[in-house]
């Protein structure tokens, strides 16, 4: 989901640098509101840069990575994820590829607006209703969160100064269909681990799962 140096005009990474400044900073106070989530997002940005660093390959114009979005988004929570994704980007680019950092904004967004669609459709049902989550249900939260990071993509290839052919974008998008069939038994292994040892005061400190069931 990284786009690379140079296909972005500055311009619009400046644009793109306000509207996530902006974002985080309309979030900021549900952030505040939970000390805990401090704790959840600084876990969220190491599980994340984690996740990004454990596999990631080149495809097109853009890389596949493994990004546990979903792993995250349920276990650690909404507000904690959203932060992370932009930490997480900051840390990577620090500690292992400073050149990332220009297309910061423009990474964090492709991440965080499709994290907003999900949760103000189906994942907040699933987070704060206390329905009982089945796999399929992680499958279709991990394919609309994944349609919208590609659909990102797409959009930052379509405003960038550097002509890419659609099939470039498709192949992309197709690779990330292995994420979603993947990464859904990651969430529902990891919610069961947290839901076994729910109760105890690191559990209940560091991850956000009370609300959720697990269907057997």
């Amino acid at each position: 989901m990284h786009i690379e140096p140079g296909f972005i005009p500055q311009a619009k990474v400046l644009l793109a640098n306000g509207a996530a400044g902006g974002v985080l900073l309309m979030y900021s106070k549900e952030l505040m509101k939970r000390p805990a989530d401090v704790i959840r997002t600084l876990l969220a940005a190491v599980f994340f840069t984690l996740f990004m660093q454990s596999f990631h390959m080149n495809i097109g114009p853009s890389e596949l990575h493994f990004v546990g979005a979903m792993a995250m988004y349920l276990t650690l929570g909404f507000i904690p994820v959203l932060f992370g994704f932009a930490l997480g980007l900051l840390l990577q680019a620090m500690l292992f590829n400073p050149a990332d950092a220009m297309h910061l904004a423009v990474n964090s967004l492709s991440l965080i607006m499709p994290l907003i669609a999900v949760h103000y459709t189906l994942g907040r049902k699933v987070r704060e209703q206390s329905m009982k989550l089945r796999f399929k249900q992680i499958m279709k939260l991990d394919a609309m969160y994944y349609a919208g990071v590609t659909g990102m993509v797409g959009f930052w290839l379509m405003v960038s100064d550097v002509a890419t052919p659609f099939s470039a974008w498709l192949a992309f998008a197709s690779s990330y269909l292995a994420i979603v069939l993947i990464e859904p038994v990651v969430t529902y292994a990891a919610l069961s681990l947290l839901k076994r040892y729910e109760g105890s005061r690191f559990v209940d400190t560091c991850f956000d799962v009370q609300k959720i069931q697990l269907a057997k």
